[in-house]
């Protein structure tokens, strides 16, 4: 088996990717695989053999010493070939059309399935970004449809050069002296195809500084704090930077890989072609050993195995190339995750229970929550209050088990949630998250999360008007069936953050959940918005447990219970009551915002 090395410590296997990934495209649709086939070995094997070379000979012959309706029927027989070439060509061509597209949608398919399989903390790891982003290359560059065609280059190439090979042997065997330089040519584009593809990869971590910079100039998101800051320069720097960095190392590899190129064109056209040449008319001219016809097939026969064996060391090195990056492939779909679910079932919800957790990011030096205990049971209404990075949002992520604790232990009815399979278990849960992201898809969608029946749109509408989106969303000329953004229909809508936010929110109105999660719920809203959507979530949730998440305490004083978090650790806990009872932690948040909110409404009144 042959490596090379792709990284530090890391050997790629080359053929056994190149079979792996033949097989993914077989499995997929195997008329791209055949349809290559075709095309390649027939349209070779025409033009470099039977037309350069066998008609020729035959041509020649007749010309020599033969009669005429000899050479008519041989122009007949030729044109026979030719023809059934053609048509051959021209069905693998439409197999090929076919098949490309569906082995794009068959492996697309399968790449979108396994990314939804992915821990969340896949998604903040810079280093299995990179891969991500290099296994996903490998779709939008057509490497599959790339790959397919060079395995059948190299297999028509190779017939073809021992067709030709054959010929010449027949004509005067000395002529295989001079091709065997051309062995050294698929050496040397092997180990170009290292060199170019050691300079690809450390070009990845400046491409994808390129591809985020794009990426931000052209969204809305960012457009406003482009044009009303110096934010633009400060990235447009980067850019340069990243796009300097890449030259310095295309400059690196320039001259070896131009030596390569170099080496490579002595070794496969010089040599031969002027070897082949000179001996050639030495026996034509000075020995008369070599006939007009020989002479003529054994020149044809030279461009002949020049252009095949330049086309099979091309198509290697772009394989070598490929299985590279196919690694990466690979290893993005061999990936296990880490969070796997049990095999129970999650049933009607009773207490969700935290024991002694203690949690640390994996590139953290520091833990995110440390001996973490508390008890929910049904029907509670919890707070879980704190400032910004205490780590309120990661009791989220291990709640709904996107990360598993490193120590302690999370029970659902008493039970580890390890053991839970991981559909049934998040289903009991209705969440709105922090990071809330909605869809260029209808309002109608975003809500229920799917295509939606006359009885769904009357029930998404009744949860929008319970988050208080439904006002705004009753403007638009559609109402919900308004597709949110104009990126894929000129006649979608934008929202405020504060509407999005009430939308994203309505996803919780409109699901028959046991335990809610909202963490930062009314981030985006103003007080007046967050104390409506508050009072339509007690009235939604009677009898309901909730769990809100949040550094703004208007959900604190609606709580049974409210935990106060600060690095990490549970810093207090009580009632609204008890807490500010106490004067603590608690009490001192509460009166900063209570006051903040006071001061705003004086200087309205004012």
């Amino acid at each position: 088996m042959r490596y090379i090395p792709a990284e530090e410590h890391v050997k790629v296997p080359v053929f056994k990717n190149i079979i792996y990934a033949l097989k993914l495209v077989w499995k997929t649709d195997r008329r791209l695989v055949l349809s290559h086939f075709m095309l390649c070995t027939v349209d070779d094997i025409f033009e470099l053999y039977i037309q350069n070379i066998l008609f020729l000979k035959v041509l020649l012959t007749i010309i020599e010493g033969g009669s005429f309706n000899d050479y008519i029927r041989n122009l007949i027989g030729f044109f026979a070939v030719a023809f059934v070439a053609k048509a051959l060509v021209w069905f693998g061509v439409y197999h090929h059309m076919v098949g490309a597209k569906t082995v794009l949608k068959g492996i697309n398919n399968l790449v979108f399935r396994k990314a939804l399989s992915l821990d969340v903390g896949c998604y903040e790891n810079p280093e299995f970004y990179d891969k991500y982003q290099r296994a996903t290359l490998i779709m939008t560059k057509g490497y599959f449809d790339t790959l397919t065609y060079d395995v059948a280059q190299i297999v028509s190439g190779i017939v073809t050069f021992a067709c030709v090979i054959g010929t010449v042997t027949v004509i005067d065997p000395k002529y295989l002296l001079f091709l065997l330089p051309v062995v050294f040519v698929f050496i040397i584009e092997f180990y170009k195809s290292k060199a170019v593809y050691k300079r690809d990869l450390k070009m990845t971590k400046n491409n994808r500084t390129k591809s985020y910079i794009q990426r931000t100039v052209f969204l809305k998101d960012y457009s406003k704090d482009m044009r009303t800051s110096n934010i633009f320069f400060v990235i447009l720097k980067r850019f340069k930077a990243a796009i300097d960095a890449n030259v310095e190392i295309l400059r690196s590899y320039g001259i070896k890989l131009f030596l390569y190129s170099v080496v490579s064109s002595l070794f496969g056209e010089f040599i031969p072609i002027i070897g082949t040449y000179a001996y050639a008319g030495y026996q034509f001219v000075q020995r008369t050993t070599m006939t007009v016809s020989g002479f003529s097939v054994v020149l044809s026969s030279i461009n002949s195995i020049r252009e095949s064996t330049m086309m099979v060391a091309e198509s290697f090195e772009e394989l070598t190339q490929m299985a590279l990056y196919f690694q990466y492939l690979r290893d993005f779909f061999d990936y296990e995750p880490k969070v796997v679910g049990g095999e129970k079932e999650a049933g009607e919800f009773e207490s969700l229970e935290f024991r002694d957790v203690t949690f640390k990011y994996p590139s953290a030096e520091k833990n995110a929550l440390e001996h973490i205990s508390f008890k929910i049971n049904k029907g509670d209404t919890i707070a879980v209050v704190g400032i910004n990075g205490a780590g309120k949002s990661t009791l989220v992520k291990l709640m709904l088990r996107f990360y598993d604790p490193d120590e302690g232990e999370i029970l659902y009815n008493g039970v580890n949630i390890k053991e839970y399979t991981l559909d049934s278990y998040r289903n009991a849960f209705a969440t709105v998250f922090q990071d809330y992201k909605n869809f260029a898809i209808s309002v109608f969608e975003n809500v229920m999360c799917r295509e939606c029946t006359d009885e769904d749109k009357a029930l998404a509408r009744k949860a929008l008007e319970q988050s208080g989106a439904w006002d705004k969303i009753s403007s638009f000329e559609k109402g919900g069936e308004t597709v949110i953004t104009r990126e894929f229909d000129k006649e979608g809508a934008g929202l405020s953050g504060g509407e999005s936010q009430k939308l994203s929110t309505a996803r919780l109105f409109a699901k028959d959940f046991q335990l809610a999660i909202l963490d930062e719920p009314s981030s985006a809203l103003d007080p007046i918005a967050e104390y409506k959507m508050y009072e339509n979530l007690i009235e939604a949730t009677k009898e309901k447990t909730v769990i809100y998440i949040s550094h703004r305490l208007s959900s604190a004083v609606l709580s049974d219970r409210i935990y106060v978090i600060g690095g990490g650790t549970i810093l207090e806990q009580g009632t609204h009551e008890e807490l500010m009872a106490t004067d603590g932690e608690y009490a001192e948040m509460f009166s900063l915002q209570a006051s903040r909110y006071l001061g705003e409404e004086v200087s309205e009144d004012e």
